[in-house]
């Protein structure tokens, strides 16, 4: 039996997703054995897409993947899942090529595609870390915004100083959550 597996990190999950699962079936995968991880990466291996797929193969499965960056992001990650399916008694099938972990060209083949994912990730990194310096230098790089105006937040803070309200009803009256309430009173109070 053949089980999928898919994922995407990106913004246009739908569309990578689609393209991933026609591939998949192309490859002789039933729809309804393709698991998939949207929003998630590659990088991470807690994906519960993945652990769905391993958690299905049984002795003489094939998991199947449609480039090996889909699967893992990094050697390591790469050679754990690898030695997962094996352990399990299935095989990995990496864009209808089935990966032979016995046979060297395989082998070496599979390490270079897996030091490639690798790569492209930490390029991925790079530009973001460089693309933030960027905007940061250029003052465009703020972070996230207050909830509350200073005024709104010293209007909080009295309300919770006078005692006459609870955390949660202030939390309410000014319609945010109590972990924002509890912060802007440690902020007053440090101040």
């Amino acid at each position: 039996m053949h089980i999928g597996y898919a994922r995407c990190s990106t913004q246009h999950q739908d569309q990578d997703l689609t393209a991933q699962r026609e591939g998949l079936a192309a490859l002789g995968v039933e729809r309804s054995r393709v698991y998939t991880d949207a929003g998630l990466s590659g990088t991470s291996r807690d994906r519960p897409g993945l652990r769905e797929a391993l958690a299905a193969l049984r002795e003489g499965d094939t998991l199947v993947v449609t480039k090996l960056d889909r699967l893992a992001r990094s050697v390591r990650d790469a050679a754990d899942i690898a030695t997962e399916v094996e352990e399990r008694g299935a095989r990995l099938s990496i864009g209808g090529s089935v990966h032979d972990p016995a046979d060297p060209m395989g082998k070496l083949l599979f390490n270079v595609l897996s030091m490639v994912a690798e790569f492209e990730a930490d390029l991925i990194r790079q530009r973001t870390r460089e693309g933030m310096a960027v905007a940061k230098a250029r003052g465009r790089l703020r972070g996230k915004q207050p909830k509350l105006s200073p005024a709104q937040e010293r209007h909080l803070v009295g309300l919770v100083g006078t005692g006459e309200h609870t955390t949660s009803e202030v939390a309410a009256l000014m319609g945010v959550s109590r972990a924002t309430v509890y912060r802007a009173v440690q902020r007053a109070t440090a101040h």
